[in-house]
């Protein structure tokens, strides 16, 4: 991997050649006009991770970049800042690194640090060592989380010693209204604050107007999408394997006031299954399908996209919400998808500005033709 170079001058020139790429790639779709979703262009990640190596007596921050012509090769990057985190990771940056090199307790076999912060600036440190963490780390980690002013955790080989507690809470405006999402440690969340709250502004506006009917989410996550969707619509399923994630889907829910959204857990081919008819198993029994008259789907796969059975079990629905975070494999799922639904909106959201990556939201509506 290469280190995004971070040049906010530079901004809207490649942006402008991502929207130009993604046009591009879906013109054969024939979808309306892109609509494209700006990051700020530095200090837009919540959420870093990084090496700490070792010189001496010396400590610092590092990434690693892979040489292109022989990718065995990786070449140590020192950073004492970082523009593509937070303002809050970068301000705890020096602090942290100055507490760690004055004690040998904190410092000894650490090799990796995690930080995970919010727009409101809460922040969760976790310490990763290579050797058992004892009292007197323990100690000594309660002293640095006071100085801090943070949550902070340690990791070692079976050994996870959360100080306080194990998330932060991210508060994010979304059409005047606040929502409140628990993040916890070492799970998946949107990196990209900002354009976390673009998307669920983007997904409200496209399912408006929606109560007649019910929604289905699959890959719910941390009901990430659910909490801001639910008031549009009369009932909400949403589903997803994760143990961790149904756990923070369920208090966010809570956290947020709504009573409209069942979560199961269980992966979208179990789903599928239980939609043909397939009920056994006490889940599917508490899920109570029969109750739900689902319109709309919202699916927000891992980067491999859906498989086959999955685009063709999508085709029954009259709208699909199609969140995608590999527009190559989202390509290839339009192929089917785009034979009983057509593109109603199309959009680009710059998750990760200095990068390749893009982030695309797809309304797809059933053809009457």
């Amino acid at each position: 991997m290469s280190l995004p170079v971070v040049d906010p001058a530079r901004y809207d020139q490649q942006l402008e050649a991502k929207r130009e790429r993604i046009i591009r790639q879906f013109e054969r779709f024939a979808p309306p006009p892109l609509e494209v979703f700006a990051s700020p262009p530095s200090h837009y990640r919540q959420r870093c991770e990084f090496r700490i190596w070792h010189e001496g007596d010396d400590l610092y921050y590092a990434m690693f970049e892979v040489n292109p012509d022989d990718p065995k090769q990786k070449r140590v990057i020192r950073l004492d800042d970082y523009p593509v985190a937070s303002h809050r990771i970068n301000a705890l940056m020096p602090r942290l690194r100055q507490a760690l090199l004055e004690s040998d307790t904190l410092r000894r076999r650490l090799f990796q640090v995690e930080f995970l912060t919010t727009l409101s600036g809460e922040a969760l440190v976790t310490l990763i060592y290579h050797r058992p963490l004892d009292a007197e780390w323990e100690a000594a980690a309660r002293a640095l989380q006071a100085q801090l002013e943070v949550f902070i955790i340690g990791r070692s080989r079976k050994q996870r010693l959360v100080l306080e507690r194990d998330h932060v809470w991210e508060r994010l405006e979304v059409e005047g209204r606040t929502y409140r999402y628990q993040q916890v440690e070492n799970s998946f969340t949107q990196p990209n604050a900002e354009i976390s709250r673009a998307m669920l502004s983007w997904a409200r506006d496209v399912t408006r107007d929606s109560q007649a009917g019910d929604l289905v989410e699959l890959y719910c996550g941390n009901g990430n999408f659910t909490v801001a969707l639910a008031e549009n619509f009369r009932r909400v399923l949403a589903t997803e394997i994760s143990r961790t994630s149904v756990a923070s889907a369920r208090e966010n829910l809570a956290a947020n006031g709504i009573d409209n959204v069942a979560v199961g857990r269980m992966s979208a081919e179990e789903f599928a299954d239980a939609l043909k008819g397939d009920k056994g198993g006490r889940r599917v029994e508490e899920m109570a399908l029969d109750a739900y008259t689902f319109t709309t789907v919202l699916v927000d796969p891992p980067r491999a996209g859906l498989d086959d059975a999955s685009c063709a079990q999508l085709g029954d629905y009259s709208r699909i919400v199609y969140i995608s975070c590999n527009p190559d494999t989202l390509e290839r799922n339009l192929e089917s998808l785009c034979r009983t639904h057509r593109i109603a909106r199309f959009a680009l959201f710059d998750q990760f500005p200095w990068t390749h990556h893009c982030e695309c939201g797809v309304l797809l509506e059933k053809r009457r033709d």
